[in-house]
């Protein structure tokens, strides 16, 4: 098991500009020793002012988990990943879908331009717990028959809905989890740059992410956009313990 830091919130367009010391708190001495993980760890190297070098060396990295940072690094992390699979796909737990149409790779439209590409099928794109939707994303999403469950839809249907997650999953040769931790709601994750009420719980989440865990074409994990700097007595943190706790 390989853990790759990426410490980096230049993709953030200065709305979570802490989330960048994200990975050495969660990894933090206290963490590694009550949970008893063993893991290999690496931090892949940061050029602040060149934001085409941090993609590529992100991309050119192998690991199993990646640490961040802003959501941006997804789109450096998924490249790399979808060099290795024919037919991968992704799974994106996240309160927004990243699909506002822009110029520039940032938090807010990483899977645009992964689509946009040709990097990412868009039938192997798969959201769960949207709730804040620009009508611009919406028209993307529904032009592209992009598959997505709004909170609305998870309210008293968690289990169904995981099923059916769990079976559109199964058909890629390499599964991509990415998890933004704005999912939660403020409640259980308030350091973080968009607080969208409405969320999942902590329990919610994690009974998602332990079914996933179980599809053995899960390839990859990547945990994004926790803010220690705006969380509020260590909860945010904790909670992406928690979610680290189930994949390493």
């Amino acid at each position: 098991m390989k853990i790759l830091k990426i410490k980096y919130s230049g993709g953030c367009l200065e709305m979570n500009l802490g989330c960048e010391k994200a990975p050495d708190i969660l990894l933090e001495k206290g963490w590694r020793e009550a949970s008893g993980k063993k893991f290999d760890e690496e931090e892949i190297k940061i050029n602040k002012s060149n934001v085409d070098d941090v993609m590529e060396n992100i991309e050119k990295s192998n690991g199993d988990i990646f640490l961040g940072g802003d959501h941006s690094i997804t789109y450096g992390c998924f490249r790399g990943f979808a060099k290795k699979f024919s037919n991968a796909g992704i799974v994106i737990f996240d309160a927004h879908p990243d699909c506002y149409p822009e110029e520039f790779v940032n938090h807010e439209n990483w899977v645009y331009w992964l689509i946009k590409e040709g990097v990412l099928k868009k039938e192997n794109t798969i959201f769960i717990g949207l709730r804040a939707i620009d009508a611009k994303e919406k028209m993307f999403l529904d032009k592209n028959k992009i598959k997505y469950f709004t909170m609305e839809q998870l309210f008293n249907n968690e289990e169904n809905i995981c099923d059916a997650v769990m079976e559109m999953a199964r058909e890629f040769d390499g599964l991509y989890l990415s998890v933004d931790i704005d999912v939660l709601d403020p409640a259980f994750a308030p350091g973080t740059g968009y607080l969208e009420p409405g969320g999942m719980s902590s329990l919610e989440l994690l009974y998602f992410l332990k079914r996933i865990r179980n599809l053995r074409n899960l390839k990859r994990v990547d945990l994004v956009e926790i803010n220690p700097d705006k969380d509020i007595n260590g909860v945010t943190v904790g909670a992406g313990q928690k979610i680290l706790e189930i994949f390493v």
